[in-house]
């Protein structure tokens, strides 16, 4: 733009004044306002720029903090899930807390965020692993056998354990605050968090209650882990140069933070949590207390609070953004950013540009003071440039062209040159703050790029527990058909993984004892996707590949993302990989009885694969299914072999039954003529007998007599075996049971001078039994006992119920011969007696006991024999007591 100066009248207005001083001040007053104007848009602009990007920022963050969270508490819910689904199939059983031992330090590697599982029922047996670290477990348990008492167990690396001193007295895991957490939520809940009384801090469990079919509460399933690990998350996450992330309860008490400091002070060797307010960081510290002035209770904050306070006259921003999705967990995640972060170049950049217009003004005003006198017209035309200066969003170059005054044109370039100067800064500014939209655009496609594969993860996750689901309420893996079964199980892993073969192995097995000879495996189903096609009989030799068979027997899971390099699949490169350009491989073995089977492998072509852990998972899982249809189909089998095998037993008992019918009505006829012609002998109705005929008559009935007794117990004992006795179960007195049995056996013991006692307590219940079948059971142990009793002896019965008076035990002892402990497993068979020098002329039938078992049996009872030889024996019946 030129112009030319001209005289006007435009001065007439200032007369009376000196022209100078007119000049100076008009001067003056533009150069101030042009540079007022123009530090102003450089300093609003800045700080728009900043409050922009410390809001991106704030919200990014707080956005990542709470992605990072919500994995970090599904991981646990994920955990749970897959044991309550495991629980479901039956591989675990609440009931049977020791069978969790090895599963619990397994899932413990598997989730390394994971501290301790535990595990606890409506028995109060209790069972809890924790993590030393990579190779050593500590168990806690506390069930039946510990007398419901917490033993602490320390498990090294070779799976030895080590009982360590610490026991808890009636340990009871109900009362602790997940398990009842859990009952009140009736469904996966995590507890509030706690301090541990070992060690000095801050843990949460997250807990899942477990149900039966009908309803009924078996027990809770609880995983245990560090807050700390929540403040590594944070510490992870960059916000600026000095900001902040701290995460506090709706209490205000601190929960982590991306600082070093600890949630809690330890007061007496104790862990006391401390609230946000009371934090030895200022940050954390100021922004709490603002927050507390802003909200009168931390529970006013429903959404996304963005704010900002002044801290050490410095501004501060800050961010609220409550955590919600999962029960009991009602967190807030604060970002707080000092906009000092952000301020340091701009403030520089604006110090330059007002230094810059300073010195221009300062450089303008000297000049206008040594020409004011000659320059009267040039300086309404400066004025004018200078308005025209305000406006830097014109694109046109303004140039002051002053001709024929020197010291004008001097004052003309130097104008220029701080217009120039000021177009530039602005320029700068300018394209800094699109390069900061450019960074903002650019980290949004990255998250977004992020939360998509999330999404993709959470589908595929999705898509595999439907995959289990399915194959759970399976008809065909339920009723161990393999061949179907496999077909399906390999055709769903197949496109669950989406990968072209997969395909189930198994050893070789022992035609004789079934035991699996590791020499060879057989391909029983293998599915091939991208020809929808199922095949089998295919034959891999120990032989041919040895380094390979070793693997599958060392490690439960083999996964190789490039088959060309893995040496443990070497041997099957050239063979059997490379001329189906099958690339990446994973092998899960199956495990039936303790013992590796077979594996499932899975095979895929053309573009190397990565496993994921989510992958291994699931493929662990289907190997779990294939051996669960292993073990249906050998359970099936043997129970169609049992069956085969009742069947034929039933067959010959009844033969049996029908036989000794026969036989006995057909010696019990005879032999009552027998013994009453004996007596009627002895009675001498036919005449008189001598003394040698009378000894060979009581010889005849003594031994018919003994025949009968034989022929009634055998019966007996037939009827009882075929379940023919009906027990008649009346409440029955405990004393006079005893007293009864031993006034029955009285007269036997006075022949041999021996004494009978009872030892019993006082006011026992009565109890429901046969009573008449009981007092034969203690009869025949009463007989035995002064039968095998020296003269002067002793013979006594005790009663004495359990803790929990479930059980009541009735031991008949004596001190008589006794025997060894090698002869004891005779005492219970049929027609059998034991013998030695003392017992060799006593008489018997060999079926007392037998039958003392047989009717004890049907009490839901047991018999248990001790004795010491030449010390005598003690026979404990052992009863369930109902009360009545």
């Amino acid at each position: 733009m030129n112009k030319n100066t001209k005289q006007s009248g435009v001065f007439s207005l200032f007369k009376g004044l000196p022209l100078r001083r007119i000049l100076v001040a008009l001067f003056l007053l533009q150069i101030l306002l042009a540079v007022g104007l123009t530090a102003y848009l450089s300093i609003h602009n800045g700080q728009k720029a900043v409050n922009e990007v410390a809001s991106e920022l704030r919200y990014e963050v707080a956005n990542r903090v709470e992605q990072n969270l919500q994995t970090y508490l599904s991981t646990l819910r994920q955990e749970l899930r897959g044991n309550q689904n495991i629980i479901d199939v039956g591989l675990l059983k609440m009931e049977n807390l020791a069978t969790w031992e090895s599963y619990l330090i397994k899932q413990l590697e598997i989730f390394p965020d994971a501290i301790a599982l535990t595990v606890s029922n409506e028995q109060q047996e209790y069972l809890a692993v924790e993590k030393l670290n990579d190779r050593q477990f500590l168990l806690r348990k506390a069930d039946k056998s510990t007398g419901y008492d917490l033993y602490t167990y320390k498990i090294d690396s070779l799976g030895q354990r080590t009982q360590l001193p610490e026991v808890i007295k009636n340990y009871d895991a109900r009362s602790r605050p997940d398990y009842q957490a859990a009952v009140t939520a009736k469904n996966f809940s995590f507890s509030q968090i706690f301090t541990p009384l070992t060690e000095p801090t801050l843990l949460i469990s997250a807990s899942q209650p477990i149900y039966n079919s009908q309803g009924q509460l078996l027990g809770v399933n609880s995983t245990l882990t560090h807050i700390s690990q929540i403040g590594d998350l944070l510490q992870n996450i960059k916000v600026g140069k000095s900001g902040q992330i701290f995460i506090v309860e709706r209490s205000g008490l601190l929960i982590a933070s991306s600082t070093t400091e600890e949630p809690f002070r330890l007061q007496n060797g104790k862990p006391i949590r401390l609230a946000a307010s009371q934090s030895g960081n200022f940050l954390t510290q100021a922004s709490a207390k603002y927050l507390a002035t802003k909200f009168s209770n931390f529970d006013e904050i429903k959404s996304l609070q963005q704010l900002d306070f002044s801290f050490d006259g410095k501004r501060q921003f800050l961010e609220i953004r409550p955590l919600k999705g999962e029960l009991n967990v009602n967190w807030l995640i604060i970002v707080a950013v000092p906009e000092a972060d952000f301020m340091g170049q701009i403030e520089r950049n604006t110090q330059t540009t007002i230094f810059l217009c300073l010195g221009a003004l300062g450089l303008a005003t000297l000049l206008g003071i040594i020409t004011a006198r000659w320059i009267t017209q040039p300086i309404l035309y400066f004025s004018t440039a200078t308005k025209d200066l305000a406006d830097l969003t014109n694109g046109e170059d303004s140039v002051v062209i002053v001709q024929g005054i020197k010291e004008l044109e001097v004052l003309g370039g130097s104008f220029n040159e701080m217009m120039q100067q000021l177009r530039k800064t602005f320029t700068a500014q300018i394209t800094k703050n699109e390069e900061l939209e450019l960074q903002l655009k650019q980290r949004t496609q990255e998250l977004q790029q992020e939360i998509q594969v999330r999404i993709n993860s959470e589908q595929r996750l999705e898509k595999h527990h439907r995959v289990l689901a399915e194959l759970a309420n399976d008809r065909a893996i339920s009723e161990g058909k393999l061949e179907t079964a496999f077909k399906v199980i390999t055709e769903k892993a197949a496109n669950a993984l989406e990968i072209e073969r997969v395909s189930v192995w198994l050893f070789n097995s022992d035609g004789y004892n079934g035991l699996r000879q590791r020499t060879k495996l057989q391909c029983i189903s293998l599915y091939e996707r991208s020809k929808q096609r199922h095949s089998a009989d295919i034959e891999r030799n120990l032989a041919d590949y040895p380094i390979y068979f070793k693997s599958l027997t060392s490690a439960r899971i083999i996964a190789v993302t490039d088959t060309r390099t893995d040496l443990r699949i070497q041997e099957l490169w050239d063979e059997l990989l490379e001329p189906k350009n099958i690339v990446s491989l994973i092998n899960t073995s199956i495990w039936v009885g303790g013992e590796v089977v077979g594996t499932v492998l899975y095979e895929q072509v053309d573009i190397p694969r990565i496993w994921e852990m989510s992958e291994q998972n699931f493929v662990s899982s289907i190997a779990e299914f294939v051996a669960l249809t292993l073990e249906v189909c050998a359970r099936k089998s043997a129970e169609s072999a049992l069956r085969e095998a009742q069947e034929a037993a039933e067959v010959a008992n009844r033969a049996k039954r029908t036989f000794l019918g026969n036989m006995s009505h057909e010696l019990r006829t005879p032999l009552s003529s027998i013994l009453g012609i004996t007596e009627a002998l002895q009675n001498e109705v036919y005449g008189t007998v001598n003394e040698e005929q009378r000894q060979s008559l009581n010889t005849l009935e003594s031994s018919g007599k003994n025949l009968l007794e034989l022929i009634n117990q055998i019966l007996e004992l037939t009827d009882i075996e075929s379940s023919k006795i009906e027990l008649q179960l009346a409440p029955t007195s405990i004393q006079g049971l005893c007293d009864s049995s031993l006034s029955f056996v009285k007269h036997l013991a006075f022949q041999k001078n021996i004494q009978l006692s009872l030892q019993i307590l006082e006011e026992l219940e009565p109890i429901q039994v046969d009573e008449r079948r009981i007092r034969q059971v203690f009869i025949n142990l009463l007989t035995n006992a002064i039968k095998f009793t020296k003269e002067g002896g002793k013979v006594w019965i005790e009663v004495q119920p359990n803790s929990t008076n479930e059980y009541i035990f009735f031991s008949v002892v004596d001190t008589g011969i006794g025997m060894l402990s090698d002869d004891l497993f005779k005492l219970f068979q049929p027609f059998v007696q034991v013998e030695n020098s003392s017992t060799r002329g006593s008489s018997g039938t060999g079926l007392g006991l037998v039958m003392v078992q047989k009717i004890v049996e049907l009490h839901g009872g047991t018999v248990h024999a001790e004795s010491q030889l030449g010390k005598g024996s003690r026979f404990t019946v052992k009863l369930p007591w109902k009360k009545v």
